[in-house]
């Protein structure tokens, strides 16, 4: 009896890594894999419909760029990454005229880039590698997910109404997109780990991530306040940059080749400066 025991127990221990096998670290596994699991108040309908709204307050109260070769430029690379991501549902990209460098994802995939931001990349790759953050977010349905942290605890950043009856049915003050922007440590770290391989599997370079990383570190202290305090929520500590350069190293397979920059990249950055 005792021998059987042990027979079974390193059966068990020999097929426990299989159980084990995280694929949120698996680039492989993209598009095969629920990123968003955790509670969450909110349907994907309810999140979709309730992120319209708050785009819209947010196109009310920004300028959004309308140049069409600008804005078809930002559209098309943001669907590639998404067509190479955990997205399941649409996405809309959209570029805001706006000095201060941020980037920022509402309920339901919707997706706006600051013209600061895009001013301050050196390549396309980079660009690509502060979208491809954005959409981890979207992806993993961190705004929904963190609303719903918070509702309870206690903190009410879900409307009632929500729970009540359809999202569309509510009224949204121009403040509330403000509540569904913050995420915690854990989600901006999910949010790195989750845009890297969406990064890599588009085919870019994935230390372009690294190098965004360190020109937004080197523009903070040139010039305080020019990163949106609600970009800098996850800060761009040395530990943060190290660990992204060990899951690059450790998660991604090497490619003879990269994407890096495209002439139409130094095109649209021309038209926008």
């Amino acid at each position: 009896m005792a021998r059987w025991t042990a027979i079974l127990a390193v059966a068990a221990l020999s097929i426990l890594p299989a159980f084990a096998k995280d694929k949120k670290k698996d680039p492989a596994e993209i598009g095969d894999r629920d990123v968003s699991k955790g509670l969450n108040f909110y349907s994907l309908d309810q999140e979709m419909a309730l992120g319209k709204q708050l785009a819209i307050e947010v196109e009310k109260q920004a300028k959004i760029v309308d140049d069409p070769i600008v804005a078809e430029y930002i559209n098309r690379l943001g669907q590639n990454l998404a067509r190479n991501s955990d997205v399941n549902f649409p996405v809309t990209f959209k570029l805001i005229e706006a000095d201060e460098i941020n980037a920022f994802t509402l309920p339901g995939g919707y997706v706006f880039i600051n013209t600061g931001l895009l001013k301050l990349t050196g390549n396309e790759a980079e660009l690509a590698s502060a979208i491809a953050h954005e959409l981890g977010h979207a992806a993993a349905r961190h705004a929904t997910r963190q609303a719903s942290r918070d509702r309870l605890i206690g903190m009410g950043t879900i409307p009632l109404a929500i729970l009540a009856g359809p999202a569309a049915g509510l009224a949204v003050k121009a403040a509330a997109p403000m509540a569904f922007m913050q995420f915690s440590r854990g989600f901006e770290t999910e949010a790195d780990l989750l845009g890297l391989q969406y990064l890599w599997k588009s085919g870019y370079d994935p230390d372009a991530s690294i190098d965004l990383f360190e020109a937004l570190e080197s523009t903070e202290k040139r010039q305080p306040g020019s990163v949106a305090k609600l970009f800098r929520s996850h800060p761009l500590t040395p530990e943060r940059i190290e660990k992204t350069q060990k899951n690059i190293d450790r998660l991604l397979p090497a490619r003879t080749t990269y994407v890096i920059n495209t002439s139409e990249y130094e095109e649209v950055r021309a038209r926008v400066k």
